[in-house]
């Protein structure tokens, strides 16, 4: 963002910046949970479910991108290292050590969820202020609303079957 843009704009970029690179960190970290995850995954419904965990891995990436491009528009410098990815990210990181397919959509779940509260506060911080930023965290928050939306419903389907194997073997 040029100077006046920076003057008009009433949002305080440090903070802004420091915002931005902490959602780049956990854009990164959400990219390799789905990537990892969709081929570490063991259990019912694998095959249709992965190959929308890497389409999802494929939008957190991204979703990076945006967040880079905006980070050096506002005259900031992106997180140039992975050792500061787990440090600045308010998102946790979980571990696929379980592959079992309800485990790994739920550590997606509990990510997107964080990315959501992430990106709620960057397009609150930025209303009516920084209309770019805005425009780019409202445009990520929908896709992880989405998200959200996916595995919400990956998991009902997965306990109807559980449900239903149930009752034939009663």
């Amino acid at each position: 963002m040029g100077k006046i843009g920076v003057e008009i704009s009433g949002v305080k970029v440090d903070k802004l910046i420091q915002m931005l690179n902490e959602a780049l960190c956990e854009e990164w970290l959400a990219y390799y949970q789905y990537w990892i995850g969709a081929r570490m995954m063991e259990g019912p419904m694998r095959s249709e479910i992965e190959p929308e965990l890497l389409v999802h891995a494929t939008q957190e990436l991204n979703h990076a991108v945006m967040v880079v491009n905006r980070i050096i528009q506002l005259g900031g410098t992106p997180v140039l290292t992975p050792a500061d990815w787990m440090k600045l990210s308010k998102c946790a990181y979980e571990v696929p050590s379980d592959p079992y397919v309800e485990v790994i959509l739920n550590q997606n779940l509990t990510g997107e969820r964080c990315a959501i509260q992430r990106y709620k506060g960057i397009a609150d911080f930025t209303n009516g202020k920084d209309h770019s930023t805005h425009q780019m965290a409202t445009t990520i928050l929908n896709e992880e609303l989405e998200h959200e939306q996916d595995i919400e419903d990956w998991i009902t389907d997965i306990n109807r079957m559980k449900e239903d194997i149930k009752k034939i073997r009663l």
